[in-house]
C-alpha cells in the first residue's frame, strides 16, 4: 500500500502505547476529523431544524395513532424531510470516505500483522475502534455542537 510509510511515520508512534491507549487515541483522532469535517460542510443551523422538525412530527405521529390517515400523512411529510437531512449528511462522507478506508487498511494491515490480538476486554482492535468511536463521536458531538 502507498500510504503504509506515511501512516507508520504519522500514527505508529501512537501504537506504541499499551493497549487500549495507542487505538483509543486514533479513534478519537478520525473521530475529531470526521466530527469536523461535518461540522464545517454541512449547514447546522438547516440541520437543526430539519432535525427538530422530525422531532416534532415523530410526537404528532404519536399523538395520532387513532387516525391512522392522518398519521400516515404526517410520516410522508417526516420521510421527506429525513431525505432532504440524509441528502446533506452525504458531502461530508465525499471528503472523509477516501482518508478511512485508507487509514482503516493501514490498521488492518498493522494488526494481522501482529497476529490479531485482542484489544479492549477481549474484543478485537475492529471491534475497539468502533466502540471507542461511537462513544468519541457522542461526546465530541455534544462539545462542539453539531447537529
Amino acid at each position: 500500500m502507498v500510504f503504509d510509510s506515511f501512516f507508520s511515520k504519522l500514527l505508529g508512534p501512537v501504537l506504541n502505547f499499551p493497549d487500549p491507549f495507542g487505538l483509543l487515541i486514533i479513534s478519537v483522532l478520525l473521530t475529531l476529523f470526521i466530527t469536523l469535517i461535518y461540522k464545517y460542510t454541512t449547514d447546522q443551523k438547516a440541520m437543526k431544524e430539519m432535525k427538530d422538525m422530525l422531532k416534532e412530527f415523530q410526537k404528532e405521529i404519536k399523538l395520532l395513532k387513532d387516525k391512522p390517515e392522518k398519521a400516515l400523512e404526517k410520516q410522508k411529510e417526516a420521510m421527506q424531510i429525513n431525505m432532504k437531512y440524509m441528502m446533506a449528511s452525504f458531502k461530508p462522507m465525499i471528503f472523509t470516505f477516501v482518508p478511512l478506508v485508507l487509514v482503516y487498511g493501514w490498521l488492518s494491515k498493522y494488526y494481522t500483522a501482529l497476529g490479531n490480538p485482542d484489544v479492549f476486554f477481549g474484543i478485537s482492535w475492529f471491534w475497539s475502534y468502533v466502540i471507542f468511536s461511537i462513544v468519541a463521536s457522542i461526546v465530541l458531538r455534544k462539545v462542539l455542537k453539531v447537529h
